[in-house]
């Protein structure tokens, strides 16, 4: 991410599992359980949260370029998190999400808590926070968790990257904080956050370019700026 957000030619991020899974999240034998003093210290999952999880969390939804996701297996735990933190999510038919927090004495972390409740309602996601079911692609899609499943989600996630990297960059961002930021606001406070942020991009070369081109019928070039 930090690579890709350091070099100005990279306009959209697709972000996929190199293994067979795409994240199991916490790995459980980075903790250290070995019986003794300091055990509840050491046993401690929060240090590992406040340092890579939240802050990947964090950097997902402040990247100055789309993020599209290919669940290409099971995303579980942080890893579901992570998925849900993406602009946009494909999923293998085969990839599952799992929300496996309560089956070890903990609640969906990295942000799972309220992605959850945001893609899919309070019902549906207290349910699967507390029992801790697999949510297969396809129901994943059906219920609104995920955009699409797609048998090669990674070709299908890069389709959808080269689409958006053509795209004015900025106002896809915008948008991006726009609608995850709807739910901590009124309508007339809202109102007041689109028109700042409609009075900014108006300023960019890309609305400029996007005008012109609609205004003489031809394709627009944009440049992300």
């Amino acid at each position: 991410m930090d690579q890709a957000e350091a070099n100005p030619a990279v306009r959209a991020l697709v972000l996929t599992g190199a293994g067979r899974g795409f994240c199991a999240g916490l790995d459980l034998s980075e903790l250290d359980f070995t019986p003794g003093p300091g055990l509840l210290e050491r046993a401690d999952p929060g240090p590992v949260i406040q340092e890579a999880f939240n802050p990947t969390t964090r950097r997902l939804q402040s990247l100055r370029m789309p993020v599209i996701c290919a669940v290409n297996g099971v995303a579980a735990g942080a890893g579901a998190s992570v998925a849900m933190a993406c602009d946009i999510t494909i999923a293998a038919p085969t990839a599952s999400f799992v929300q496996a927090f309560s089956k070890i004495g903990l609640i969906p972390d990295a942000g799972g808590s309220w992605l959850l409740v945001e893609r899919l309602g309070l019902p549906r996601a207290m349910a699967l926070a507390m029992t801790g079911d697999k949510l297969s692609a396809d129901k994943a899609k059906e219920w609104g968790l995920i955009w699409d499943v797609a048998e090669d989600c990674v070709g299908a996630a890069l389709e959808m990257a080269d689409k958006l990297a053509v795209m004015p960059t900025k106002a896809l961002v915008a948008t991006r904080h726009l609608l995850r930021d709807a739910g901590t606001r009124s309508l007339a406070a809202h109102l007041d956050v689109e028109r700042d942020t409609q009075s900014a991009l108006g300023k960019t070369h890309d609305y400029m370019e996007g005008v012109n081109a609609f205004l003489q019928k031809r394709v627009p070039e944009f440049k992300g700026q």
